[in-house]
């Protein structure tokens, strides 16, 4: 390609409109937050890049995973290792991450495209938590009263 062509090309190329959530974003606020974090940006970045088939089926995902990780909660033993949830959940994220969204990502950030800052991540990870935490609430109280 000559340098006139490059050229053609970058002052022709769209620059993406839409913000997106960076991979490393997710991934450190699907650690720290939990999957309803990963469920919400990953389902957010297939908005952005028009597939909103994916990120329906992201939203299934992230529910059946919640819904899993919140039984689970009540079944195993006091001594289980917290730490290996956050592990879990952030190693899954990462895979579904690279092998659905890294390319779109990578796409998105040359093209020109912005990501959204870390402190809106951290946001939804706050309301993630107190979302998480109301739903185990509710499943405690349901079944104390129905006992």
């Amino acid at each position: 390609m000559t340098p006139e062509s490059n050229l053609e090309k970058s002052v022709f190329e769209e620059i993406p409109t839409e913000k997106i959530y960076s991979e490393k974003a997710i991934r450190i606020g699907t650690f720290f937050a939990g999957p309803l974090v990963a469920g919400y940006c990953i389902a957010e970045n297939f908005k952005a890049f028009n597939d909103f088939e994916k990120a329906k089926n992201t939203w299934i995902i992230t529910a059946l995973s919640m819904i899993a990780i919140i039984g689970l909660i009540f079944i195993i033993p006091d001594n289980f290792p917290s730490i290996l949830f956050p592990v879990l959940y952030s190693v899954v994220a990462s895979y579904f991450l690279k092998k659905f969204q890294e390319q779109s990502i990578q796409n998105h950030i040359q093209k020109g495209g912005e990501t959204f800052g870390g402190w809106r991540v951290a946001l939804i990870g706050l309301l993630s938590i107190l979302i998480f935490f109301g739903i185990i609430m509710s499943v405690v109280l349901l079944t104390e009263s129905s006992i």
